[in-house]
């Protein structure tokens, strides 16, 4: 593995509580501690803390968030922190997923159903090629990253390593590619396939979307490794070596197939006969059926779909044995940062059990074999039992990431000597009303607005309030799916809208530095959603603008609000103390980069438009098409019309060809 720095570009030093939280994290983790807790209010900078702790330490880093749209965001940041090293991003390639399940009571079975993301799945692909090449790596994952997936080792000794000058028929390398699942074309040469001109060979690996690999051979040698533009063909620079990974994570050499092939049969054998036994015929004819027709297709092409439900013999793993995931693509000596540790800690603690659940009744009715219990999540002592160096991080760490550490380091004092929100307690039984009027004054002055409701129906509701009183407002819950989510909170940022309502996304980690108001309604309503952290976090989303205020709407304060309000203020009075001693007069952020989401969202790449073929356009065209349609329904005509002037200059560049 090659050892490379870390470079960290920032036009920033740090500031504020940064030196010394940077100094105590760093010297603690050098003296041998193995777990930090970093108390960060909103609009200190923990990232950018997170960003010099990896500098200073130089291990690989995994950064986990608890949602899409904190991931993305934190992906962004890392790379414009570190754009020589290797930053990658490790989330759920579903858009959509409905998981097969099997209800008794209606007889009824739902088959897997999912919208896969092409430019997600290749990202997956570039975070574990890259964490095998170098150790100058910051993988950001959702906590989808402690699902299996298959072995770093198969991973490795399946890719296909070329040299300049390397002795390899060409039909034996077509059968190396082919064996890893790249697919053989003439024309379109998309991401996982590869394609054969004479003595020229170029494959489009599937963790790369700018470059293609070309392959010039004199006879049997590879006389040239290059890597060139994908559209043009134009040359980019000469390699000694590269390394072509395999399409997918379940590869498996034709021995190892062969061996899972036969203790998948011998376990159907098996189970088939169990269900005989029980006199449950149905289900063993089901569980042979189904399984025979996987088995068919691994034999045949050594890929099935589900075949994840068979990596405990593709991975030789014993029965019950924790699969190989994401984390232990990192080896031994890495750094984990667990972004919102007191969310994402509980996620990871109940991913297991929901799963099981689930799987345990396939298993019982003769749609799953036994082992696909073993494709699963990790335990969550399974996952802690991974461990190297552990950063938690949050403003409202729980009980568990205090018990583990032997000192908590706050970072509460900001760079720019923004203080917290100022609070603002309004009657509940007037809280629509009232929050409008407050809207109408803020957005009137150019401000932006977030307001939490506490159902998805009340979100799309006052959504709708507002846009037919001419405030332009968007709502944001988790039926919108990940990149849409993350294009709508930078849409906020660049103006198309004013005001944005949700439920639960709005709490942790979304860096919007213009937002002037935080409106929290029903906010005595007791729960999860308004806890004392809950509130806490919500409010915090106005700590990064100097004229930030929140309002909370309730008829009583419960213990919830109280231990938000008694927190926001001892925040507010620290920051007040430090900056009279520093003489620090309070600005705003300004000029904070906004996430460009065609440029730094996975596989969202901007290409010259002239460039472009005209399959690619009229493809392009169809999406924005859409996009406008489902924009104009929700009367954002605005951001309708941005759509519309884009699909004119895609179709003026279809006329001039």
């Amino acid at each position: 593995m090659k050892k490379r720095p870390f470079d960290l570009v920032s036009p920033f030093a740090p500031a504020g509580d940064q030196p010394k939280a940077i100094a105590q994290l760093t010297k603690n983790f050098r003296a041998g501690s193995k777990r930090e807790l970093l108390l960060g209010a909103t609009g200190t900078g923990k990232t950018f803390v997170m960003a010099n702790i990896i500098k200073e330490l130089k291990l690989p880093t995994l950064v986990l968030a608890h949602n899409k749209t904190l991931a993305g965001q934190l992906y962004g940041e890392f790379k414009q922190f570190f754009p020589q090293n290797r930053v990658g991003y490790f989330i759920s390639y579903y858009d959509y997923y409905q998981p097969e399940a099997y209800l008794p009571s209606s007889d009824t079975y739902i088959e897997k159903d999912s919208s896969r993301n092409d430019d997600i799945d290749r990202m997956r692909h570039f975070a574990t090629s890259q964490l095998l090449e170098g150790n100058d790596c910051v993988i950001v994952a959702s906590v989808s990253c402690i699902y299996g997936i298959g072995s770093p080792e198969s991973y490795r000794e399946m890719s296909v390593e070329l040299h300049r000058g390397m002795e390899l028929p060409l039909d034996r390398l077509c059968r190396q590619l082919t064996d890893i699942q790249y697919e053989r074309t003439q024309f379109d040469l998309s991401r996982g396939k590869f394609r054969v001109n004479g003595d020229i060979v170029e494959i489009h690996p599937a963790y790369e979307e700018k470059y293609v690999v070309r392959l010039e051979y004199f006879g049997d040698t590879v006389e040239e490794v290059l890597i060139v533009d994908p559209l043009e063909g134009r040359r980019i620079r000469s390699l000694d070596t590269v390394k072509i990974y395999p399409k997918s994570h379940y590869v498996a050499e034709q021995e190892t197939m062969a061996r899972a092939i036969t203790g998948i049969r011998a376990e159907m054998e098996q189970q088939e006969e169990q269900f005989k036994k029980r006199n449950k015929l149905i289900e063993a004819q089901r569980i042979r059926e189904r399984t025979e027709n996987d088995l068919a297709l691994m034999e045949s092409v050594g890929f099935c779909s589900g075949i994840e439900n068979y990596s405990r013999y593709l991975t030789g793993r014993a029965p019950g044995e924790p699969p190989p995931t994401l984390v232990d693509y990192f080896g031994k000596d890495f750094l984990l940062i667990v972004d919102e540790s007191h969310v994402t800690l509980p996620q990871v603690h109940g991913m297991f059990n929901g799963d099981r659940a689930r799987k345990e009744v396939l298993v019982e009715y003769g749609f799953r074999l036994p082992s696909a219990l073993d494709n699963r999540p990790l335990h969550f002592d399974e996952f802690t039992q991974r461990w190297d160096r552990v950063l938690f991080a949050s403003a409202t760490p729980r009980e568990y990431e205090i018990g583990l550490v032997s000192q908590v380091t706050e970072l509460i004092n900001r760079p720019t000597g923004l203080l917290d929100p100022v609070l603002d307690l309004r009657p509940a039984r007037e809280e629509v009303p009232a929050l409008f009027d407050e809207i109408v004054k803020e957005t009137r002055a150019g401000g932006k607005v977030l307001v939490t409701a506490l159902t998805k129906k009340m979100a799309e509701d006052l959504t709708d309030f507002l846009n037919e009183r001419g405030v332009r407002a968007r709502y944001l819950h988790s039926d919108i799916d990940a990149m849409e989510r993350l294009k709508i909170v930078m849409d906020l940022r660049r103006g198309l809208f004013d005001v944005l309502v949700g439920v639960n996304l709005l709490r942790e980690g979304l860096d919007i530095p213009e937002v002037t108001l935080v409106g929290i309604l029903d906010a005595d309503k007791e729960g999860f959603l308004r806890s004392g952290d809950s509130l806490i976090q919500t409010i915090g989303r106005a700590a990064r603008n100097l004229n930030g205020r929140a309002i909370l709407f309730a008829d009583k304060v419960t213990d919830g609000m109280k231990k938000a309000i008694d927190e926001t203020r001892r925040r507010r009075r620290i920051q007040e103390d430090f900056n009279t001693a520093h003489g620090i007069t309070p600005r705003g952020i300004l000029n904070k980069a906004i996430l460009d989401i065609e440029e730094h969202v996975p596989g969202k790449g901007k290409k010259p438009l002239k460039k472009l073929a005209r399959k690619e356009l009229a493809r392009r065209i169809a999406e924005l098409e859409s996009e406008m349609k489902r924009a104009a329904e929700s009367w954002d005509f605005e951001y309708a019309a941005i759509l519309r002037d884009r699909i004119f200059e895609y179709k003026g560049l279809l006329g001039e060809e």
